[in-house]
């Protein structure tokens, strides 16, 4: 016997996972360069003396003469826990620490020309729960990794103004998990046939778990302008576009997990009675719906602005604030097109995402010997709408707080390092998939998430 219906959910769910990790300001990763980290982020008008600014303002030649590389990682811890409204049991987050890493080249000689190479990730990390958690058939796991390669050239056109682009390359793999609910599965393919939940299967039963692996390359451009207004006073603006990455040859499996369940007599499967029903299903993952297939999808990586202005009018003292705008208003549905036994049920799933804003400000104090002390602010509003406050990504307002510093090791080798802590005050969200337009926050919301991180990013500077 053949579940048709249980390809459409199992495949559709996992899809559901995909925009989750690309599209929140939570996962989308500014700790590009311990430097900025250090202050803010804050760094598009009065940039870090390193290579690091050619992510940050493409516009910006090195003020050494040579070779400069910078090299380093930032160590991202997440927490987070869902708390029920009506049980006000609480499930907390099972997300690995990630290593974000970034290297970046930058060389100038006599002229007016600067060249570069970057590699950095600006988008990425890993939402993931526990196996008891009770939205982990909306989201198990969802991993998304992307990594921008970035040729650079800038241009200084006078003492005052220069210029900058790059064309930016951009490779990104995902991997999604979910568990899959035997309650809505349909017990044959007749119409209007009874689904198990109907037969007493009780809701969140687990039968399967879905996995999703693709990957894809996109292509954009990454380009910046600065400006010396007076002796102290400095601009500086960046543009990064939006990239489309086409996952179309993505591979979707399945794994049976049991239930331990049993027909009772006179059910509508024919089977008899005693039967162990993860027999039955046995065959759907062999030769049925759930047998391993591809899917096509997209995910729009936003476009990013800022802009920003420096003052270095207090002794060995940069004072800088930075405003930032992501373009997550492009980001309103995700095309679903399955090329297996689900191909009829492909889709578009609802997001409806907002642009969002944060304010950057960031300070440098500059000691004897080319050390220095760093600290900055910032803070971020949500992209997700109250409906999408989901388990694949609780997002909600946040704010950072950075300290850092330099430590000159030799004449031509110096370490950055920097810490920086995201502030929540939780949101309301949901454990279950929003399925129609119409549906509300209020309809949908169960519970409470929290979110919460900690960072420590270094790097190390050479000149060659």
């Amino acid at each position: 016997m053949t579940f048709y219906r249980a390809s459409r959910f199992a495949l559709t769910l996992a899809l559901c996972s995909l925009p989750a990790v690309a599209r929140a300001q939570a996962f989308g990763l500014n700790e590009i360069g311990s430097c900025a980290v250090g202050r803010g982020f804050a760094t598009t008008s009065a940039p870090c003396d390193d290579p690091s600014s050619l992510f940050w303002n493409p516009s910006i030649l090195p003020k050494e003469r040579g070779l400069s590389a910078l090299a380093g990682a930032a160590v991202i811890a997440i927490k987070g826990d869902f708390t029920r409204d009506t049980t006000f049991q609480r499930w907390d987050a099972d997300v690995p620490t990630a290593v974000v890493p970034h290297l970046f080249l930058n060389y100038r000689a006599n002229t007016r020309l600067a060249l570069g190479l970057g590699a950095y990730v600006p988008y990425g990390l890993t939402s993931q729960w526990t196996d008891d958690f009770p939205g982990r058939f909306s989201a198990k796991k969802a991993s998304l990794m992307t990594i921008y390669v970035q040729p650079n050239i800038a241009f200084q056109i006078n003492d005052k103004w220069s210029v900058g682009a790059g064309p930016v390359i951009g490779h990104s793999t995902v991997e999604l998990i979910q568990g899959a609910d035997l309650s809505l599965l349909a017990t044959s393919a007749a119409a209007n046939a009874p689904t198990f939940g109907a037969l007493g299967i009780a809701r969140r039963t687990e039968f399967a778990r879905a996995t999703l692996k693709g990957s894809a390359m996109a292509y954009g451009v990454n380009a910046g302008l600065h400006g010396r207004l007076t002796q102290n006073w400095e601009l500086g603006a960046r543009f990064l576009s939006q990239m489309y990455f086409k996952y179309d040859d993505a591979d979707a499996t399945f794994e049976q997990r049991p239930t331990g369940l049993t027909l009772a007599a006179n059910n509508p499967l024919n089977a008899p009675p005693g039967t162990p029903l993860d027999a039955v299903l046995a065959s759907q993952f062999s030769t049925g719906a759930l047998v391993a297939q591809k899917v096509k999808t997209r995910i729009m990586h936003p476009a990013q602005a800022q802009l920003g202005f420096g003052y270095s009018g207090f002794a060995n003292t940069i004072i800088s604030a930075d405003y930032a705008w992501t373009g997550w208003k492009s980001f309103k549905t995700l095309p679903v097109q399955f090329q297996g036994a689900a191909k009829a049920s492909s889709r578009e799933l609802l997001e409806d995402y907002n642009n969002t804003s944060s304010i950057r400000v960031g300070a440098e104090y500059r000691l004897n010997g080319g050390h220095a002390l760093r600290a900055g602010f910032a803070a971020a509003a949500s992209a997700a709408p109250d409906v999408t406050v989901t388990a694949l990504l609780p997002e909600q307002d946040r704010s950072y707080g950075t300290l850092g510093g330099k430590l000159v090791l030799t004449r031509s080798l110096s370490l950055d390092a920097a810490y920086a802590h995201i502030f929540t005050a939780g949101r309301r969200g949901r454990i279950d998939e929003r399925s129609q337009a119409s549906q509300t926050a209020d309809q949908l919301n169960t519970g409470s998430y929290s979110l919460r991180a900690n960072i420590l990013s270094l790097s190390l500077k050479a000149s060659l």
